[in-house]
């Protein structure tokens, strides 16, 4: 969860100053948390109170992600999903954009199964973004994370994804001459799983992702949020551990409680 918070708040700055190379400072008085990281919380407080009350997750889901995105409503929400906020009857409208990948983080982290991963993504999804693409993007980070956390290396993980999802047949050279802003999950999610499956740590995964020049705070947030899980599965290194902190620091405290109580009930 972690990991795609910083990847949002290190790319935010570049989604409309895009750039093509991994040379760029990580943080600037302009770094802030966007839409992915509102959302990504929201879903884990949904989990939360689907474990802890009993509730439909699906139900929460609505429920927390209205409140969360009313609660911070500028922070770059997709037209049509900024309607969904505040709509009096919010209904899924056939969205394939990646805002259902660049949330699904906790439901891998909090799932037990690589089954259970997949349900919960697609869950996680089909709320708002329940046309097939959308829903597979959120399945394929679901999978991805909740394979990095169980000890699958990255040939297994590329292996799994090519399977189901994705054929990542590019590698990052060939990708980032000719890649363009895309918010679609088909345009963004399989760039940036390769952003993380040609790192070599975490910074470098976010780097990765923002080089392409693309949605970079998003592709950020989902490549991050696989690679927190596949890095930071034997303990966190200090390099983590700093950007941990610096992301706190720049986030409000009922987002900061939420986060703390998810990775709580995670390491239980």
């Amino acid at each position: 969860m972690y990991g795609a918070i910083i990847g949002d708040i290190i790319g935010s700055v570049y989604e409309w100053d895009r750039i093509k190379t991994k040379d760029f400072p990580l943080f600037s008085p302009e770094s802030a948390f966007t839409d992915d990281s509102v959302m990504t919380v929201a879903i884990a407080k949904a989990l939360l109170r689907a474990r802890r009350e009993g509730v439909s997750f699906r139900a929460a889901a609505v429920q927390e992600m209205r409140s969360f995105g009313r609660r911070y409503p500028d922070r770059g929400y997709g037209g049509r999903f900024h309607a969904w906020l505040s709509a009096e009857t919010p209904r899924p409208y056939k969205s394939y954009g990646n805002g259902s990948a660049m949330r699904v983080s906790p439901c891998g982290l909090i799932a037990s199964t690589l089954e259970g991963a997949v349900a919960l993504g697609a869950a996680s999804a089909e709320v708002t973004h329940n046309h097939p693409e959308g829903i597979k993007g959120a399945e394929a980070v679901a999978a991805a994370i909740w394979l990095a956390k169980s000890g699958a290396d990255k040939t297994e993980i590329r292996a799994y994804l090519q399977r189901n999802d994705y054929p990542l047949d590019q590698t990052l050279d060939q990708i980032r001459p000719h890649y363009r802003f895309d918010e679609t999950c088909q345009g963004s999610v399989p760039e940036a799983l390769t952003a993380f499956l040609e790192s070599e740590s975490y910074e470098d995964a976010v780097r990765n992702a923002v080089s392409l020049g693309g949605d970079s705070d998003t592709q950020a947030a989902i490549a991050g949020s696989v690679a927190w899980a596949f890095y930071g599965r034997g303990g966190l290194t200090p390099d983590m551990d700093a950007l941990r902190r610096k992301a706190e620091s720049l986030l409000p405290d009922d987002m900061l409680t939420v986060i703390h109580e998810f990775e709580q009930i995670c390491v239980e």
